[in-house]
């Protein structure tokens, strides 16, 4: 089989007995370059499957127009929307987007890493894995003046610039929800706790607890990446004998949903007997019966904040040089999973 040979823009002006420097205006819509030039250069340009070498043009400027972004899994509905807004508003302003996955594997991520650093970026945004709590491997990023978002997933106190919601207040607002709906005895679903997410929504669960002088049990709280196995997994625990609880705050919408699904199976109403809230808004939480509360994360915000965090750092000289946190709020959105009478609580008043 030959070898393909490339079409240059060589190739393209002995086509169209063009000066070599006509041709490359022309593709890169110089305004000296009349439009029917610039229409008979694109045009032959296709018809050679002639493709601009940005690789090398990177090389010769140090530049290659391209950020990378790394998140957990695409297929999520929170990073999912994070990424859309993301790669739409650096487009924008001419930047590519390479969207990578780590799957929630350290090792993925790492790889990813030196991937995303090899292939030349000229900025990385991360949300890192559950399980990421050495932050070494983006180092070389810091070290070589190459700007660095996290976000949602985030480090703590290393010198980087972080987007994050505000999980301590989604915790908070959730847990009190459930309690002045009437709520006693409320399970906690988390995540992982090497994860800064459910470190801070389990202290916001637990903060509600101790304002409203409610013991905190920990036979009540549940840690497990949150998947619909290890829900079901979970339901088997919590109703394996009565009394069963009267509330639930699961750590994501998948979860509550879950939930959900297994208290009807078990003949149990919600929210007349058990009140379930969950975490994240996704859409499904809206159209399945009951409707479920959850918190909304903001999502498009976020990812309008990295993108503008992105561009903002690509026009440094310098690399973020110590912690810099900015939050994302949150926003509580009610639905029939806890409807019911707001009693009063015995919690100080603010």
């Amino acid at each position: 089989m030959s070898k393909r040979t490339e079409k240059t823009i060589v190739d393209i002006a002995e086509e169209l007995e063009l000066s070599v420097s006509t041709v490359s205006r022309a593709l890169h819509d110089h305004p000296n370059i009349s439009a029917k030039t610039k229409e008979k250069v694109k045009k032959m340009a296709r018809k050679m499957g002639y493709r601009p070498n940005t690789m090398a043009a990177g090389l010769r400027n140090n530049k290659s127009k391209t950020i990378g972004l790394v998140v957990p899994r695409i297929s999520m509905f929170f990073p999912a929307t994070i990424s859309t807004v993301i790669q739409n508003k650096l487009q924008e302003h001419g930047y590519n987007l390479l969207i990578c996955q780590s799957n929630d594997s350290l090792e993925q991520e790492i790889a990813l890493a030196d991937t995303l650093y090899s292939a030349r970026v000229d900025a990385l945004a991360v949300s890192t894995t559950l399980y990421t709590t050495d932050f070494s491997h983006f180092d070389v990023f810091n070290e070589n003046n190459i700007p660095l978002v996290f976000f949602d997933r985030v480090p703590k106190d290393y010198k980087v610039k972080v987007i994050k919601g505000d999980d301590y207040l989604g915790g908070l607002t959730v847990t009190n929800h459930l309690i002045e709906r009437g709520c006693k005895d409320i399970v906690h679903i988390s995540g992982p706790l090497t994860c800064n997410l459910y470190v801070e929504r389990v202290a916001g669960y637990k903060s509600a607890l101790q304002q409203h002088k409610i013991p905190f049990k920990k036979s009540r709280i549940f840690y497990h990446e949150l998947t619909r196995e290890n829900a079901l997994q979970t339901c088997e625990k919590i109703f394996a004998q009565q009394p069963y609880p009267d509330g639930v705050f699961a750590a994501n919408d998948t979860t509550a949903i879950t939930i959900l699904e297994y208290c009807r199976k078990i003949k149990l109403r919600v929210p007349e007997d058990i009140k379930i809230a969950g975490y994240s808004n996704d859409p499904r939480a809206e159209i399945i019966t009951p409707s479920i509360t959850s918190v909304d994360q903001c999502p498009a915000l976020m990812g309008e904040k990295v993108a503008a965090a992105l561009l903002e750092l690509l026009q440094q000289s310098k690399p973020v040089q110590k912690y810099n946190e900015e939050i994302i709020p949150i926003e509580l959105i009610t639905r029939a999973s806890t409807e019911g009478p707001v009693v009063k609580t015995r919690g100080k008043k603010k």
